[in-house]
């Protein structure tokens, strides 16, 4: 077989797109099987099979979970690119996530729950920032097939995000949690053996290695940085041993405010270098408001693995013309409405063309979506009560909505991204998109202690009501942020 003919294998594009596209289908196979009946588990009593949290807690150590996955991405970019090469990173960090589901399919209970958080949390970071950068390393910049390569990779992504729940949220919810724990491990460990094998033969040689590595004279001084941050935090849960404060929900706290500060120390850092030009800080600050609403959109969509799956598991009935199914197989809503807009909302954007919204327009709109779809959830409350289970559509009819708002703000705000991003700042403006989702999770980490079922229907209605109230004034001030971005659309 010729050259030609082996680059062509997968659907008319490079073979290593097939290694790459199964290896984040079965990662994010295992991710969401494990994120879809994780809180249950967390919450459902011990003689249950589950760890007997209170429901507050829980809800709040899955959205910090959430947190320090995104956080963590920035990590994984900086191994890659200065230390081993995305191949080595990305396989290491599968390693690690597959010993994470292994160890939550262990009976050691809460100290096998935080040990898992750590491994998945770690390896998370390694191994999703990098498949995708070797996704792009597969094609020429002036390669025609190169963004149909990436939606057939995205794809892949939403077809593994989507199978999970259905598969491990059954055992997990109707057999074991362990099993269902288990099964993410097994699909792991079955992306990683497909990545090294077809990884040696079609992936580029130059992923074995850093595309920056780290110089000796700078190894001192980033050694330095990682032992003051170390002894920062070391320090800080000390004293607050000392003061009796050491709690899951004070260390939950803390991350929450490190996760705020990041963000913050990045912008101000752009904002004052004298790396940029004087355009170049225009384009920030236009970036600033469009990174607020991130936030708030994420913190919406963010909250259907946790609110919303405890409406699903509490306050829904579970049957569809006679048949019962688990709480947890809402959890391939997401995914699966992303499959069915992606296209539709290409073949929008392509006949608009140049007529299309501006990129402040479309998140204004994505805030209009991801607050209705918050809204909307007040009326089975405010129609039934909170203590009368309704039937799945609601649920259904929430996730159609945020997922328009989320095609109107991910793919446009990592589009704006990169279009904003100074020339001297590239690298940090896309981890900056990235840590808008560790924000905004942080923040649900604190949020989602309010709901229950007392307050459910002002909790929808004020979370809602906040995230249109800003859309609006977003909209108000599009025209003067698109000055601010001087020409870029």
């Amino acid at each position: 077989m010729d050259k030609k003919t082996m680059d062509v294998m997968f659907l008319g594009h490079p073979r290593g797109l097939s290694t790459l596209f199964f290896t984040e289908m079965w990662e994010r196979f295992s991710y969401y099987g494990m994120r879809a009946i994780l809180l249950y588990y967390m919450y459902y009593a011990v003689d249950v099979g589950g760890l007997g949290f209170s429901k507050s807690l829980a809800l709040s150590i899955m959205s910090i979970y959430g947190a320090l996955v995104y956080l963590s991405s920035v990590l994984g970019g900086f191994i890659s690119d200065r230390v081993w090469g995305s191949r080595r990173t990305v396989f290491v960090g599968g390693i690690l996530i597959m010993l994470g589901h292994t160890v939550l399919a262990t009976p050691f209970g809460k100290l096998a729950l935080f040990i898992s958080i750590a491994l998945i949390v770690i390896g998370t970071g390694l191994l999703k920032p990098n498949v995708s950068e070797m996704v792009g390393e597969l094609y020429q910049k002036d390669d025609a097939r190169r963004d149909t390569g990436f939606n057939i990779f995205v794809f892949g992504i939403n077809l593994g995000a989507f199978i999970a729940p259905i598969i491990v949220g059954y055992l997990g919810q109707k057999v074991n949690f362990h099993l269902g724990f288990s099964l993410a491990a097994v699909g792991m460990l079955v992306g990683l053996i497909q990545y090294y094998f077809d990884g040696n033969k079609y992936l580029s040689k130059d992923s074995l290695y850093p595309n920056d590595p780290i110089d000796p004279s700078e190894l001192r001084t980033i050694i330095k940085k990682i032992l003051l941050f170390v002894i920062v935090i070391t320090l800080t849960l000390i004293i607050m041993y000392l003061f009796n404060l050491l709690t899951i929900s004070n260390v939950i706290l803390l991350i929450t405010v490190i996760a705020v500060l990041i963000p913050i120390y990045y912008f101000v850092v752009m904002l004052n270098s004298r790396k940029i030009t004087k355009s170049e800080r225009s384009h920030v600050w236009a970036y600033v408001p469009l990174f607020i609403a991130s936030i708030l959109f994420w913190s919406i969509e963010e909250q259907g693995a946790v609110v919303l799956a405890i409406f699903a598991n509490e306050q829904t009935r579970l049957e569809f013309f006679g048949y019962s199914f688990p709480s947890s197989w809402f959890q391939s809503m997401n995914p699966l409405f992303i499959m069915i807009y992606a296209p539709i909302f290409a073949i929008i954007w392509t006949t608009l063309g140049s007529k299309q919204p501006s990129a402040p327009s479309k998140f204004s709109y994505g805030l209009f979506f991801a607050g209705l779809s918050f809204l909307w959830m007040m009326l089975p409350g405010i129609l039934f009560s909170t203590d009368t289970k309704v039937g799945p559509l609601w649920l259904i009819t929430s996730w159609a909505l945020v997922i328009i708002g989320e095609m109107l703000i991910s793919p446009i705000g990592l589009s704006a991204t990169t279009k904003l991003a100074p020339k001297a700042f590239q690298s940090q403006m896309m981890s900056l998109w990235f840590i808008s989702d560790a924000v905004a999770q942080a923040f649900n980490s604190q949020l989602v202690r309010f709901y229950n079922g007392q307050n459910e229907v002002a909790y929808f209605g004020i979370v809602g009501a906040v995230t249109i109230l800003f859309g609006v004034i977003l909209l108000m001030f599009s025209s003067k942020i698109k000055k601010l971005m001087k020409g870029i659309e």
